[in-house]
């Protein structure tokens, strides 16, 4: 088979699996709203509601019709982006959910600009210096901020940082008009937090994609030829062993996009995060489907972009035995 049309056939496979996942993820979001204690329109129109108006209004919610039925017409409304009103406050869930979204991206994607950079600098520097001080002192670090839970983490640095040195606020609430710096003052807490989260499994992979890569024969001649090891680092071993950094630091932006709603909660940030843990208290079935939908989305996606990545950089990806 042409090599092309290899590839074009496992990125179509990825593609079409992706989407085999999403729609069963999309069935366990709506049953298990679905199971939730308690009556979507006794907490609408309260304890005092009589019979009548509650009979009323599961009509008029489509709750007293078939669960595929009602799955079907759900699933097919969210495909074109219609995610219906919000149950608690009749706001159009769409709306609403676009600008936390934004929010949400513009944490992760500052968070990600840290904690990238800094995550390959500090592999690299580990793989230069491995089995010193340096690298036991690197992955000690890492290994402490991996096995701490975020909520401690964020936790810990709201009490050093904005509580004790008075450095940054406790709370992260941002609003239209902000300048670009009012937003990164904001949220430097968060992205601390964020950056301290991931930052390990990245340094830890880039250390050994490099030491990996500095096993190979021509990384031998290099030495023979005279170069420094860093020089042998940067120009020969890293470019070797940018396909598994950068599957890794794919997977962990589909992290920092999904995993942001402890951080947001505890830091009152108005992203996508608070906005369901918000409904969820309120029993808003809707507005819980949608972020459901929308964060399993993201995630997946990411992860098939990270697949493809692999298949490209990676010929034995592509001639699996």
């Amino acid at each position: 088979m042409n090599p092309r049309a290899s590839v074009v056939a496992l990125v179509a496979r990825r593609l079409a699996l992706g989407l085999v996942l999403l729609l069963g993820v999309s069935m366990l979001i709506f049953a298990g709203t679905q199971l939730l204690p308690g009556d979507p329109a006794q907490a609408i129109l309260g304890q005092s509601a009589t019979p009548e108006a509650l009979a009323n209004l599961r009509k008029e919610l489509g709750l007293n019709e078939p669960t595929s039925v009602r799955y079907t017409r759900w699933l097919s409304h969210a495909v074109v982006g219609d995610f219906g009103k919000a149950l608690s406050n009749g706001q159009d869930i769409s709306s609403a959910l676009g600008k936390r979204l934004r929010n949400t991206l513009f944490l992760a994607g500052c968070a990600a600009m840290v904690a990238v950079p800094l995550a390959v600098f500090l592999g690299l520097v580990a793989a230069r210096f491995r089995n010193t001080w340096v690298d036991k002192t690197l992955s000690t670090i890492g290994l402490a901020t991996t096995a701490l839970p975020e909520f401690f983490v964020a936790y810990v640095l709201v009490f050093l940082l904005a509580v004790k040195l008075q450095w940054f606020s406790s709370m992260s609430s941002i609003f239209e008009g902000m300048t670009f710096s009012e937003r990164l003052d904001a949220i430097a807490l968060p992205i601390i937090a964020l950056t301290l989260a991931v930052m390990a499994h990245m340094m830890r992979m880039t250390r050994a994609a490099i030491l990996n890569v500095m096993q190979s024969a021509y990384i031998e001649t290099a030495l023979l030829k005279g170069l420094s090891e860093f020089q042998i680092v940067v120009r020969h071993a890293l470019p070797n062993a940018l396909a598994p950094i950068v599957n890794v630091v794919l997977l962990n932006l589909a992290y920092l996009v999904v995993g942001v709603i402890v951080i947001e909660v505890i830091f009152v940030y108005p992203g996508m995060g608070q906005y369901l843990v918000d409904h969820v208290a309120k029993r808003d079935v809707p507005v819980v489907q949608a972020c459901g939908l929308v964060f399993a989305s993201i995630y997946i996606g990411l992860n098939i972009v990270a697949d493809i990545v692999g298949i490209v950089a990676n010929p034995r990806l592509r001639h699996p035995k």
